[in-house]
């Protein structure tokens, strides 16, 4: 089997549901909102396991109430942790999630201590996969170097430092949209693939992996065969929240590519699983199954034929 390791950054997620985006200085009544552990690599590790991957997570909590609770969650789907620290010195990262039902959006308000970063660099395992997302950046860098032959992805969400400084080591830069207009200062129009072909080749060209961005509802773009393509994703008409959406799109390509699927496959099967995800309220709530994704597959394929 695959053993997969995720390092990033573990939250604790408190996402409120909203009729519409709130107005300053008014009071909401809502109805009762979900709480469960986020964070981008995270999740990512929480859907490996659902999908029977062997998995690893490295990264943060607190000695406190949320971060026993990300323990717990880890434990019951069979994450792997014992890489994951508990500090004394510093509360679990919390994640306070406004998600507009009336259009599917949500704003993410995160409380983190500066300086939280892991500090063990000894670990008894040989991965075949690394999944980072730049929050721990020098344990990240440490594994990325000790196992180049690695598949090694890294989600790349926005334009951080510790981001930018592991794009180098990592075979599959999967970015999003905004990450490659601001990194290469270009204006992305969808339906124009040369904006699109603009942009990837310069981070392609600066970084020396394989890249894909991905375009929310519009799906991903990337360069097969040295062919530009849009890869679709599924059309949802009445999107609940996009919490994890991203986050689980990079744990489906993790998966997918990992498992030896092509890379054009990959993206259509990660989209697929990032689109039916924001179905339902919540990071955790929302992840789908392995069979219904590969269901989807199938049905795209079949509707072409």
């Amino acid at each position: 089997m695959q053993k997969i390791i995720c390092i990033g950054h573990a939250a604790y997620d408190i996402t409120l549901p909203m009729e519409f985006y709130p107005i300053e200085n008014t009071k909401m009544r809502i109805a009762p909102g979900v709480e469960c552990g986020g964070g981008a690599a995270a999740n990512a590790a929480y859907l490996l396991s659902k999908w029977g991957m062997d998995t690893s997570f490295i990264g943060m909590v607190g000695n406190d109430l949320y971060g026993s609770r990300i323990k717990e969650e880890f434990k019951a789907i069979g994450t792997n942790i014992d890489y994951l620290e508990t500090s004394k010195d510093f509360h679990t990262s919390t994640s306070y999630i406004l998600a507009n039902l009336e259009n599917g959006s949500r704003t993410i308000i995160v409380s983190r201590d500066k300086n939280q970063y892991v500090e063990n660099r000894k670990f008894d395992f040989s991965p075949t996969g690394i999944l980072v997302d730049g929050e721990e950046p020098e344990v990240s860098l440490h594994l990325l170097t000790q196992y180049p032959e690695c598949i090694s992805v890294i989600d790349a969400g926005n334009l951080k430092p510790g981001i930018i400084k592991l794009c180098p080591y990592v075979q599959y830069l999967v970015c999003s949209k905004d990450f490659a207009e601001e990194y290469t200062n270009e204006k992305i129009q969808v339906e124009d693939i040369n904006t699109l072909l603009k942009v990837y080749q310069k981070i392609r060209n600066d970084f020396h992996n394989t890249v894909v961005i991905t375009l929310g509802s519009d799906g991903s773009f990337t360069v097969i065969d040295e062919k530009p393509i849009v890869i679709p994703t599924l059309h949802i008409e009445k999107p609940v929240d996009s919490t994890a959406a991203g986050d689980i799109f990079h744990g489906a390509f993790t998966y997918f590519i990992c498992n030896g699927y092509s890379l054009y496959d990959t993206v259509l099967l990660s989209n697929i699983a990032g689109a039916l995800s924001v179905m339902e309220l919540g990071g955790k709530n929302s992840m789908p199954e392995l069979d219904k994704v590969l269901e989807w597959k199938d049905r795209i394929y079949h509707e072409r034929s």
